[in-house]
């Protein structure tokens, strides 16, 4: 079996996401759209930690009595064409946007022009999930500590290049701030999803990654990805046996986490986002999904899109200053 079977193989997480709120009570309701289908966009493709939580949140709408919702993959330009579809949609609530912090708090820092403003454009429905980051290597690689790789790549500078699934956002400064540590100057590469990159991970094209947990965690339990430290200030529940990032000396990757919320057009009638608001929060609380998520090693949180507008403010408070001394900007 080569990687990219294995890889949709481990799609099986979201069966087992819609498995699991198949049988969840009819809490997530949402108004009825007639002809036209409930659209969650993602700016990923398919098999990645995004897409793997809009399926199991749309099927548990349906569930709920939304008769079509639809899961609508729009990878590229760093997600920027996703967040600009949406933008673009009739604001009917009809269309949801599903996106990660990153092109939100730091890409409005880091690129020249941008065609969307997250403020003006957009109104925040829920705050759906904590994404949980990690640091990997394919399982054949020489190191297997992040002390190893530290050591791995002073001695080999020329292979410095780490990969992420876009320029710009948080892991991509929390490398930066890694190459500082380690005192090699840390090469970030793009890839436009979890697959691919997971791909070159264990094709042993990349000698390192930084990307969402969820993406990699069935390919480390399977043996063809080594986990080698977790984001944030402590262990993960999935993998208790992985230390964290600063446990090996680099805290870098405190504030890497992400996080998943759901977003609307602006215009969208008040009374829309608050139904919206109250299927989505409910839809992210069932426990069917919660655990579906912890699966997929994410954390389920749902809350309102209040918490999702102070969320956003707070971290581009602790992202400015970082993202300044960087001086990094976006060629694209």
């Amino acid at each position: 079996m080569n990687v990219l079977q294995y890889f949709r193989s481990s799609l099986w997480v979201a069966g087992f996401a819609a498995l699991a709120v198949a049988s969840a009570p009819a809490q997530a309701q949402v108004p009825a759209g007639g002809a036209h289908p409930l659209r969650l966009v993602v700016g990923f493709p398919p098999g990645g930690a995004l897409d793997t939580l809009a399926r199991a949140l749309a099927e548990q709408l349906r569930t709920g009595g939304e008769e079509q919702v639809i899961v609508d993959n729009r990878p590229g330009a760093a997600t920027r064409i996703s967040i600009e579809y949406a933008k673009r949609a009739a604001p009917d609530g009809r269309t949801v946007l599903l996106s990660s912090n990153a092109p939100l708090v730091i890409f409005p820092m880091t690129y020249r022009q941008l065609a969307y403003d997250v403020d003006r454009d957009f109104i925040p429905v829920a705050h759906l999930a904590e994404v949980p980051t990690v640091i990997s290597t394919g399982a054949d690689r020489p190191y297997k500590t992040l002390q190893d790789y530290v050591g791995w790549v002073r001695a080999n500078p020329s292979q410095a290049s780490v990969g992420l699934t876009n320029l710009g956002g948080t892991l991509h400064f929390a490398v930066l701030g890694m190459a500082k540590t380690v005192g090699v100057p840390l090469t970030p590469v793009a890839y436009k999803g979890g697959a691919p990159l997971v791909t070159d991970l264990v094709g042993g094209h990349v000698p390192l990654s930084a990307d969402a947990l969820a993406s990699q965690l069935e390919l480390h339990r399977g043996g063809k990805v080594r986990i080698l430290a977790v984001s944030g200030t402590r262990r993960n529940a999935s993998l208790p046996d992985v230390p964290t990032a600063r446990e090996a000396g680099i805290d870098a990757f405190d504030h890497a986490n992400a996080s998943y919320s759901a977003f609307v057009p602006a215009g969208t009638p008040a009374a829309v986002v608050q139904r919206l608001e109250r299927a989505f929060v409910a839809a992210m609380q069932q426990p069917q999904v919660r655990s579906a998520m912890t699966r997929a090693g994410l954390e389920a949180t749902g809350l309102p899109g209040a918490a999702v507008k102070r969320m956003l403010g707070e971290e581009r408070d602790f992202w400015r200053p970082l993202v300044q001394a960087s001086g990094f900007r976006s060629e694209e």
